[in-house]
């Protein structure tokens, strides 16, 4: 286990063998959390937020948190409401079913992932990769503080995305060629992103930031 701590709450960033821990790792330090990489579920127990990053392959990915322990771990952690935040393949993995490797995800949340998929005309990179624009359906509360509600880009490496069958779900869309998908998610507690904040310069560290005061002030609203 590598462990380093900031002044702020806990946040635990799960390590289950896969995934972009030292960036994330050093931005959730660089906005004053006490950031520690776990590598099981036990030493996550007591943590003020969990951190699930990721990248690679979905199957990969879903194999390890059985072996781990992390599936049953991540599944009652957001169930109870805790502060949660996933990134990329991490928000992905919350969802029912993937069409990549066909596979089963944790099923917090109903829903699909999906390849894109465009015409060869129409010269759209497959995986859709580099800095693109996100809309937030709304900018209220501790969460959204300092971001702008359509104008901020972030960094996005990816060539899935998640169809989330309750549309109140989707905090935020991004535009590909004519393809509208759902690029963040919130519910209660939780906030996930399929764009990298970690690679997003300031916008990317503003919302880790936020994200980190939320948990430090619980009775704020989101």
């Amino acid at each position: 286990m590598m462990m380093d701590a900031g002044e702020g709450p806990v946040v635990a960033i799960l390590d289950y063998g896969m995934g972009n821990l030292r960036s994330v790792h050093r931005a959730f330090l660089a906005v004053g959390a006490k950031a520690r990489i776990v590598e099981q579920p036990s030493e996550a127990e007591r943590a003020d937020a969990l951190v699930f990053p990721g990248q690679g392959a979905i199957v990969d990915t879903m194999r390890l948190l059985k072996e781990r322990g992390w599936d049953r771990f991540i599944c009652d952690w957001i169930r109870q409401d805790r502060p949660f935040f996933g990134i990329c393949l991490g928000l992905q993995a919350l969802f029912d079913f993937s069409e990549e490797g066909n596979t089963k995800g944790l099923g917090v949340f109903p829903g699909v992932v999906k390849r894109f998929s465009f015409p060869l005309e129409s010269g759209l990179k497959i995986p859709h990769m580099g800095w693109n624009s996100v809309r937030f359906r709304s900018l209220e509360g501790t969460l959204q503080k300092g971001l702008s509600l359509d104008t901020d880009q972030y960094y996005f490496v990816h060539s899935y995305y998640v169809v989330p069958e309750s549309k109140e779900l989707i905090w935020s869309t991004t535009d590909y060629g004519d393809l509208s998908f759902c690029s963040a998610i919130r519910r209660g507690n939780l906030i996930a992103t399929q764009f990298h904040p970690e690679k997003s310069q300031s916008r990317g560290l503003q919302l880790y930031r936020n994200f980190v005061n939320s948990v430090s002030e619980p009775d704020s609203p989101l």
